[in-house]
Order: structure tokens, then sequence, then C-alpha cells
């Protein structure tokens, strides 16, 4: 049987005046799948995530959660819906405490009060290996350890979709082993997930299925093996002639 489909994208574009950045974007993720997106950068791939979050609205097409159209609703709302993201660059509250992000994340994004957030708050410490940093204000993490409390807080919403923008960026190999351990972890829980990623290695560990985009436009789709063997694929991403 056919899994469900829970993100479906159908002729999703978008322009800053007369500058396209996305154009007529189609593609579907099933529940529990792990879509990766390569791309050059400027390849329109934050953007996209920024239109499923509610963090810009499209220029064109539809995008679907659930097979509910995604329209006008603000990103706490599609937050509150299941859609939780993390960001390149990681924006911890960085004046409170490790704990202290994830129970904001869970009362305000996941809707839990806070007398309920403790004990789910503290499961997800533990699960992204922060429970002995739980005290330690966010500002003086490592950079893994911001990119382990951006995860966390995404988690702390309690997700049906998660978007990962760039989560192994700026990591040494072993620390993106770390943390592909973990994403799989996430995965394994049945947690949908749609991971941009430079980090091919990491990427190709995870990932079910891949898409590739380049100036705005989709270029390739399918099996990681199958994609990145594709002379085009190869051509726009890794810079070799076909």
């Amino acid at each position: 049987m056919d899994r469900e489909i829970l993100l479906k994208a159908r002729d999703v574009s978008k322009s800053f005046g007369a500058v396209r950045v996305l154009h007529e974007v189609s593609f579907e993720v099933h529940r529990g799948e792990v879509l990766g997106i390569l791309g050059p950068n400027g390849a329109g791939k934050t953007t996209l995530f920024n239109m499923i979050s509610g963090d810009l609205k499209t220029s064109g097409g539809e995008i679907h959660l659930g097979g509910t159209a995604l329209r006008s609703e603000p990103p706490f709302r599609r937050c509150k819906m299941g859609i939780g993201r993390t960001y390149q660059i990681p924006r911890p509250y960085s004046g409170m405490t490790t704990f202290e992000n994830l129970l904001v994340a869970a009362a305000f994004g996941g809707g839990r009060s806070e007398r309920d957030s403790y004990a789910f708050c503290a499961q997800v410490l533990r699960d992204c290996e922060l429970a002995d940093k739980a005290n330690k204000q966010a500002g003086a993490l490592t950079l893994l350890d911001r990119k382990r409390l951006e995860l966390a807080r995404a988690l702390a919403t309690n997700p049906k979709l998660l978007l990962l923008d760039e989560i192994a960026g700026g990591l040494t190999d072993e620390e993106s082993k770390d943390l592909v351990a973990l994403v799989r972890r996430i995965r394994d829980r049945g947690v949908t997930i749609v991971w941009i990623e430079h980090v091919l290695h990491a990427l190709l560990a995870v990932a079910d299925r891949l898409m590739v985009l380049n100036f705005g436009e989709k270029i390739a789709e399918g099996v990681p093996s199958e994609v990145i063997a594709m002379p085009e694929v190869q051509r726009v991403y890794m810079g070799i002639e076909a």
C-alpha cells in the first residue's frame, strides 16, 4: 500500500520583483520519508523552506500539508499544524538556558502548558544529547551543541514534518557523524524530514530520495545513487563535466 502523502507542492514559484527565485517546482513527500534537497548557493532551497514554513508567501502554486492547503497561515499557526524547522544559522534565545529554550518552543510552538512541557522537554534534551547542558546559557554553547539545540527546539514543537536547513554546515566530520546519527533516530521514530544540505555524505546517509534545484528549477529527483550519477547533477552541483 502506498504511504500517505504528508507534504505536496504543486507548481510553487517565488519572485522578488523581476527576480525569479523559484519556478513551478512540484514534489511530494510521503509520511515517514526523508527527502534530501541539493543545489548550489542561490538555487532557491531556503526560499522553498520559507514558503513551506510561512516565512514567505508564494508567488504562485500551492503547498498542502496532510491534504490541507497552506494559504495565508502565519508561521506560528503552521508550527501548530505540525511543521517544525531549523535555520542555517542557529537562533537560540542566548540569554536563556538550553532547557528554557525548549520550554518556549513546547509552549508557544507545540501548544503545551508549561506544566505539561517539563517531562517532554527533558526527554527531548536526552534524545539530542543535551541533558548535561540543560542549565547552561544557550549563548555559551559550542557550535555543535547550538545545532543540537536548534534541532531540539524544532522537536519540542512535536512536528509531523521537520525541515532541516543545512544542520550539518560548519561541523567537523566527526561532529557531522554524531548529527547524522541523531537525525536517523528522529527518522526511525516516524518523523517526516525534508533536509537541505551541502554536506553530501551526511545527506546520503539518511535520505530516501534526493531532489536537485538549480536556478530555481527542479532538474532531478529520485533514488540518491541514481540522482548523484546524473551528468547534469554532477555538472551543476559538483562541478564535474560529463
